[in-house]
């Protein structure tokens, strides 16, 4: 899909170029991450419950990706919303081009939009990864059917990156470091997302009147499709195990966690029949979460 608004992003790869180490932090700053708390804790238990694992230097920084990730994605499918999709469109537009306006000033009348450009200033998040990422949710405006080449685009774009800025901040923005855990972080990003779209094929189909996965006939989906899917999804998984064992300690425990979660969801798919799956959201009860969030501190322990 073409870009309708490339110049702030383009703009945005110059300002972080010069950008270097945040400023002090003002009490702007700190209401700023306060706001992107609230954001992940509204909107994601699992992801909430991950983040409390992070390190200090680096919890509150990914933190403010995901509230801007939220944010857009809300712009983009909040079916609540009485909003035509022409004005979702100039929603998006200017939030994106609000990123780049503060990139560049350092500042932004927006709490969210504030908080993860000090954090993209401070290491490095730029343009190749925030161009995909508002591109795919463009495209949620417009496309409601993918085949290979778009879903691959759109993957790499609404989730793929994600996993990527997160990994900028676990690396302190170090290139070398980034390079050799960048694929292990891009499929772990993308087996979160498919598995999303896995367990919300019934607010995606008959809320939204869109479908993710190349393919598939939702009145003929079966048992067969579900697992095809679910083996790429645990491929995703294996691959990105491998990467979370050479990540930092101050984000080793907490990616190790989401990967269970999502792990765990992807078990439970799979013992649930397709024809429940395509009407009924799957989810981990809060008693298994601690089991798992207990599991993975005490593995770091054992280190």
């Amino acid at each position: 899909m073409s870009r309708q608004s490339p110049a702030p992003c383009a703009m945005l790869e110059d300002v972080l170029a010069r950008a270097g180490r945040a400023a002090t932090a003002t009490e702007y700053d700190r209401a700023a991450r306060r706001t992107a708390a609230v954001v992940v804790d509204t909107y994601s238990t699992s992801f909430g419950w991950a983040c409390r694992l992070l390190g200090p230097s680096v919890r509150d920084h990914v933190r403010a990706v995901y509230a801007l990730v939220r944010v857009a994605d809300e712009i983009v499918d909040d079916i609540a919303a009485d909003l035509t999709v022409a004005q979702r469109e100039e929603l998006l537009t200017g939030l994106e081009e609000e990123v780049a306006f503060a990139a560049k000033r350092g500042y932004s009348h927006n709490l969210v939009v504030h908080g993860f450009v000090r954090t993209a200033r401070r290491y490095g998040i730029g343009p190749d990864l925030v161009d995909p990422f508002f591109a795919s949710m463009r495209t949620d405006l417009s496309v409601t059917r993918h085949d290979d080449e778009s879903f691959a685009r759109y993957v790499h774009g609404s989730a793929e990156v994600v996993g990527l800025m997160c990994l900028r901040i676990f690396v302190d923005g170090a290139d070398g470091a980034y390079a050799r855990r960048a694929a292990g972080a891009a499929r772990l990003g993308a087996a979160f997302q498919k598995v999303n779209f896995l367990r919300d094929l019934a607010d995606d189909v008959d809320g939204r009147g869109r479908s993710y996965f190349p393919g598939l006939d939702p009145a003929a989906f079966d048992d067969a499709t579900k697992d095809r899917l679910l083996d790429d999804i645990e491929a995703d998984l294996a691959v990105a195990q491998r990467a979370i064992r050479d990540l930092p300690r101050s984000s080793r425990v907490a990616v190790q966690l989401a990967h269970d979660l999502f792990a765990e969801l992807t078990r439970r798919m799979r013992s649930t029949p397709a024809a429940v799956l395509r009407h009924q959201r799957v989810r981990v009860p809060d008693v298994v979460k601690l089991r798992q969030a207990a599991r993975a501190v005490s593995r770091e322990m054992t280190r």
